[in-house]
């Protein structure tokens, strides 16, 4: 047997954040930040404080190869510098979701026993009543913070004191490419939080392949504009795929609105951006209620987190002349594993057809693999017709949970088990039609509550719209629409019924719609659709 003889050359999160600094020193990162003031500097400006502060962490707080460092903070230049701080100090990034309950988050810092917590200053209050309960966190650390605030918390440090504590020539900590580099936690819709940890090699794998162009198509020409938060599931990937590509990095804090994001979007001249599906539906709406000036330079936005309605990805283009980009993964698969991109035969399809392609999750990316199963446990074919459930595996698809003994979360032949149900089509697009839990069977057969809500969003009139199976004495379950409605419009029942049966049977439509001024959602953005169902029970959903 003969074997290659190349180089060991290890695909680590050092390795992202050198060769960023050798190849794009002059690439910008630029913040608007929680006050509102702007923050820019160079990648080379980001590099030197990085290994300053990855010093201090060991010198300074003591942390060691494999401790978790948690974060609690927006997106901004300073989260940025953890991201490659932590990490190069040999320890493992942990971002809290600061939309969690204060009892899950705390559950989460004492499961993942998290040394020390970086807060950003505009967030104590969330942070502050459950301070006391975190066990094993043995610092904070204040960002953006005035050295005059009060607070509750112990053993306070400022993010600025602690960088100057730190040495510039310090040597990355050296470690396996196995290792982990960071840790995500699932939003506990059913049950605890699970703590997700990911390796140097698989989060190096993951942004190396999702720049490429068949994927988020990211380039040294780009200007991006990174929404999603970072602390869902690492920023999907974004903070390295950014150094590798080369683009500069814009990053919006806490400044989420529509409004605030349009005028970032203008003032950077961005060309990619990134969001859940409400990011985008709220800059639509606010551009087609108040239009601006100057044509964007966006010419594409990347969506994830949820489907996003058909009817929105097809305005965007009509109006703007913007594309949507498709992309679809959990915590547990770093998260993308899927993007969906037209390809060289769909040009011939008429628009309609090539807007219903963009509508679903893709094709697998390379490195990772996808089937359906089928409810016999069978592999279901690549017909577009025949539903299951999803199953993944790949170079950076978790293996199993931090601490926890799931049972059920992989096959036996050790593919992951998403709890997404739909299909793949002949070309390997994958469609998703709801999850397992979600599902709705009324007399006997399947109803996909995704289907309803998608289409009941691509009504003009609705804002949101979200769907849970409710109990019904002749048919087990029927659908129930919980819907929001854009300012001064209203739809009757009969007025939706008409318009869902022009792609749905009579038996599928909700047996209610009911109507309320917001829809629960979970820590990540998605809609909560235990707690509606609990609301629901209880007579509160409303």
């Amino acid at each position: 047997m003969l074997y290659g003889q190349m180089m060991n050359y290890p695909l680590t999160i050092q390795s992202i954040i050198e060769y960023g600094n050798r190849v794009f020193p002059h690439k910008e990162i630029i913040s608007k930040m929680p006050d509102g003031s702007w923050h820019r500097y160079t990648n080379a400006d980001m590099y030197k404080r990085t290994k300053k502060l990855a010093s201090a962490l060991i010198s300074r707080l003591g942390i060691q190869p494999g401790d978790r460092v948690a974060t609690f903070a927006w997106n901004h230049y300073q989260h940025f510098e953890l991201y490659f701080a932590i990490p190069g100090a040999g320890a493992v990034c942990h971002p809290l979701n600061i939309r969690l309950s204060p009892e899950q988050i705390e559950f989460i810092v004492n499961h993942a026993e998290d040394k020390v917590v970086f807060l950003d200053a505009s967030l104590i209050k969330l942070f502050e009543p459950f301070a006391s309960g975190l066990k094993t966190v043995k610092h904070i650390v204040l960002m953006n913070s005035s050295k005059y605030l009060k607070t509750s918390l112990p053993n306070i440090i400022f993010y600025e004191d602690l960088i100057t504590e730190g040495k510039e020539d310090f040597n990355w900590v050296e470690v396996d490419e196995n290792q982990a580099c960071g840790m995500c936690y699932t939003s506990g819709t059913t049950g605890n939080p699970k703590g997700v940890l990911y390796s140097h090699r698989s989060t190096y794998l993951h942004a190396i392949t999702s720049i490429s162009p068949n994927v988020a198509n990211l380039s040294s020409k780009d200007r991006f504009l990174s929404i999603c938060p970072m602390f869902h599931a690492m920023a999907w990937g974004f903070p390295f795929m950014s150094l590798l590509a080369g683009t500069d990095t814009v990053m919006p804090s806490k400044h989420l609105q529509p409004v605030p994001l349009i005028e970032i979007l203008q003032r950077e001249k961005i060309t990619v951006a990134n969001g859940v599906p409400t990011i985008w539906m709220g800059i639509y709406d606010e551009l087609i209620r108040n239009p601006i000036k100057e044509k964007l330079h966006l010419r594409e936005y990347i969506v994830g987190g949820s489907a996003f309605p058909a009817g929105y990805i097809k305005n965007f283009e009509k109006d703007f002349g913007i594309q949507c980009f498709h992309a679809w993964g959990m915590t547990e698969t770093s998260p993308v594993v899927t993007a969906s991109r037209l390809q060289a035969h769909h040009e011939k399809l008429s628009q309609e057809e090539k807007i219903k392609i963009k509508s679903k999750q893709g094709i697998e990316l390379p490195g990772v693999e996808i089937r359906v199963v089928s409810d016999d446990g069978t592999t279901a074919p690549r017909d577009g017709k025949t539903i299951g459930e999803f199953e993944v595996r790949g170079h950076w698809v978790i293996s199993s949970y931090f601490k926890m003994n799931i049972d059920k979360s992989h096959s036996d032949d050790g593919w992951f088990r998403t709890g997404d149900v739909g299909t793949i089509d002949e070309f390997g697009y994958m469609e998703i039609t709801d999850r397992t839990k979600d599902l709705i069977k009324s007399g006997g057969e399947w109803i996909s509550s995704v289907a309803l809500e998608t289409s009941l969003m691509n009504h003009p009139h609705v804002a949101e719209a979200s769907v849970i199976a409710i109990p019904d004495e002749k048919w087990v379950e029927k659908p129930l629409a919980c819907v929001v409605f854009k300012d001064g419009k209203s739809v009757t029942p009969n007025e939706f019924d008409d318009y869902l049966l022009r792609h749905f049977a009579k038996y599928q439509l909700p047996k209610e719609y009911l109507v309320v001024k917001e829809i629960p959602r979970t820590g990540v953005g998605k809609f909560d659709k235990k707690k509606m169902r609990k609301l629901y029970s209880e007579g509160k959903l409303v």
